[in-house]
């Protein structure tokens, strides 16, 4: 028993060295993904646009796992704990503009699920070299990249290590049966699928695993899947309806069986080419024109799985290695093959990352057969152990090759682009790149382009007529805009983006309608209040105008220019209610700038003049305009004439004759040396009345 012990300990002790062995390995090839500043595709959503991710805390927690069928920042599946993952990365100083925390996050649940990888292996076959050679290929691939720095895809790598997991707890359980391992299996297999429901088919791989290697498959071991069949279902009906319900999603139904037959023939095909022969390795495959059997790729692919098949078919006959891992893969494949569709794309390398683990097996199966046959010659040993140091060695530099496409976004969709130079959406994501770095003809000549793969794009539409109307190309801009309205009358931003291009070319009424139904769409949008705002003041409506200023700044406190112009719209107003001598609706709004802003002397000035020369207004109130007047002549230093006026006239409403005078005198001496002759003539009547002592009353409006 003490032997038996010692054996086992001194093999875990040279499986944790050579873990550790492949791990530096896998740590130095990708090294530099640390330094990768790329942002692709849906890290806008993911990370660089999402409130809750950028506002850690136990409420956003709360979001994640309460929104269930409808995801608010994200629009999809359900998938918690990847949200909660990347909100931690915040917390910890990761930002868009500072990716390294993300990257570091992301790695080591790379060397960690290689890691896993081998133990599971090593568990099923219990061959140390084996492996740790399947796991060194599997951690070096070129492959497996793709979800490392790719922000968004933190689910494919959190997914794969709650299903690692669940096959090594399965494994253990197969021969001990104890129930707490069973419900660690369940609770894994969860986990996984709170990360990303790619894993949902999880319990078919267990049952493989029964069938091969663990030849354990029987009526019981169905019966005890039970429980994970029906957390399956339920995962497999919160992702369609969450999909559905606030993406999109295509059912098989929509397609015909052939069509289906034939990307699940041509992605078998090419992911397995990818896997041989990782080259042209790409975040964006778009699908094959025209998709039909006529087409070469589409053919090689339905010939070539039919082949597979076959093979695999056969094999049974000495052996149930290959149709196992076959068949491991191809299910653990499955939920992205586009038989339910969730992307506009026919493939991807992220989508295998998890399903290599089928290849994987049916690796460490040959290399165990190989090893056998050569174990008696040394030459051949060194030969063999040579190829995998070439193979290995030639992943490593290949990983390290395609890292480097990740350095920045620009180099990112250059690199798409080389491979797929037509593809409306890597040229619409790549004109919005450039757009934020303001290269913006080159932004418009990739939006141009988005346009020609696709001209129904709305946001290609959109995103072009704004960069125009940067450009001052409103005519062109208009078009545009007007395309993108009829593809998506609904959208509030580009009925407003419409508004803005018509206020541009002063066409203020029809600006006005679109502004409107921008906010019929979406009552809180805080661009479109504000452009109606600035519409009306250009209208002289500085009523209608403060009042969407107004909803502008409860929507948004910060919104740029909307309180200035808020104050300019609510100065006009008072302005222009005091010249109708509506003194009443006037003070309201001059009061309410002064809170605003309390040093607008000019402002300050005229609601001094409206509470001390207007006797018959209701808010006839003197004494505070005498205070408001010292307070815009301390600011002005006692040294403008037409401050100095107002508050001789507030001095006089009080009955302070000899300081109305004497400040007056001040006035007209002020106004005289600035040349301001009718002023200094007006000062001059009014000081005729103070000594007579009468004050100044304006003349009530007829």
């Amino acid at each position: 028993m003490e032997k038996e012990l010692h054996i086992t300990n001194r093999r875990l002790l040279i499986l944790a060295g050579l873990i550790a062995a492949v791990l530096c390995c896998v740590l130095i090839t990708y090294w530099p993904v640390l330094s990768a500043e790329a942002i692709s595709f849906d890290d806008e959503r993911y990370l660089v646009i999402n409130p809750l991710v950028q506002n850690p805390s136990w409420s956003s927690t709360k979001h994640f796992f309460t929104e269930v069928f409808e995801p608010s920042t994200v629009p999809g599946y359900y998938q918690p704990l990847a949200m909660v993952s990347l909100m931690l990365d915040y917390a910890m100083g990761g930002r868009p503009d500072n990716l390294m925390p993300f990257h570091i996050t992301s790695l080591c649940l790379h060397l960690i699920n290689t890691s896993l990888v081998i133990v599971f292996l090593y568990m099923l076959f219990g061959k140390i070299w084996t492996a740790v050679i399947a796991g060194l290929l599997f951690g070096l691939h070129p492959l497996t990249v793709e979800p490392i720095p790719w922000v968004a895809e933190r689910k494919t790598l959190l997914a794969t290590f709650f299903a690692l997991w669940c096959l090594i707890i399965y494994i253990r359980y197969s021969y001990k049966r104890n129930l707490l391992l069973y419900l660690g299996c369940v609770a894994t297999f969860v986990l996984s699928l709170m990360s990303k429901p790619t894993t949902t088919l999880l319990p078919f791989l267990l049952l493989l695993l029964d069938f091969w290697p663990l030849r354990r498959l029987n009526k019981r071991t169905l019966i005890e899947k039970v429980p994970l069949f029906i957390v399956m279902i339920t995962s497999a009906v919160v992702t369609i309806i969450s999909q559905g319900r606030t993406e999109y999603v295509t059912m098989p139904t929509k397609c015909s069986f052939v069509q289906n037959l034939l990307v699940f023939c041509h992605n078998i095909v090419f992911y397995l080419y990818k896997v041989i022969q990782p080259i042209k390795l790409s975040s964006y495959y778009p699908f094959p024109k025209p998709f039909v059997l006529l087409n070469p790729e589409v053919l090689t692919g339905v010939v070539g799985t039919c082949v597979l098949l076959a093979v695999l078919l056969i094999s049974l006959r000495w052996t149930r290695a290959l149709i196992t891992g076959g068949l491991f893969f191809f299910v653990a494949v499955f939920p992205t093959m586009g038989v339910i569709g969730f992307t506009k794309v026919i493939a991807r390398d992220n989508y295998i990352y998890f399903p290599f683990l089928g290849l994987l097996m049916i690796l460490v199966w040959f290399l165990e057969r190989l090893w056998s046959r050569i174990s008696d010659s040394l030459i051949r040993k060194i030969i063999f152990v040579a190829f995998i140091l070439i193979v290995a060695g030639s992943e490593s530099i290949a990983t390290r090759r395609y890292l480097a496409n990740w350095k920045t976004t620009e180099t990112l969709y250059q690199h798409m682009l080389s491979l797929s130079p037509t593809a409306a959406t890597l040229n619409y994501n790549y004109g919005c790149a450039l757009l934020k770095d303001n290269k913006l003809d080159e932004a418009v000549n990739h939006f141009r382009r988005a346009l020609l793969g696709n001209p129904r794009h709305v946001g290609a539409h959109n995103n072009l007529a704004t960069t125009l109307q940067s450009q001052n190309e409103l005519d062109e801009a208009l078009k545009h805009f007007r395309l993108a309205a009829q593809l998506n009358p609904y959208d509030a931003e580009i009925q407003n983006n419409l508004g803005i291009v018509l206020r541009l070319q002063d066409k203020f009424d029809e600006a006005i309608r679109y502004f409107r139904q921008a906010l019929q769409f979406e009552p809180d949008y805080a661009d479109a209040h504000y452009n109606l705002g600035v519409v009306f003041e250009l209208r002289g409506e500085f009523e209608e105008a403060a009042k969407h200023l107004t909803e502008t700044l409860r929507i948004k406190p910060d919104y740029p220019n909307a309180r200035t112009k808020l104050v300019i719209a609510l100065v006009r107003h008072g302005n222009a209610l005091i010249r109708q001598h509506r003194f009443d609706e006037a003070i309201p709004h001059l009061n309410r700038v002064l809170q605003m802003e309390p040093n607008l002397v000019d402002v300050m000035n005229n609601l001094a003049w409206v509470l001390s020369a207007y006797k018959d207004s209701q808010f006839h109130n003197p004494e505070r305009a005498v205070q408001i007047s010292q307070r815009a002549c301390e600011l002005t230093g006692y040294k403008e004439p037409t401050l100095l006026d107002t508050l001789a006239v507030a001095y006089a409403a009080i009955g302070d004759f000899p300081n109305a005078i004497t400040t007056a005198e001040k006035a007209a001496n002020f106004a005289e040396a600035a040349d301001k002759k009718q002023l200094a003539q007006e000062i001059k009547s009014r000081i005729k009345l103070y000594k007579n002592n009468q004050p100044y009353i304006e003349p009530s409006r007829d």
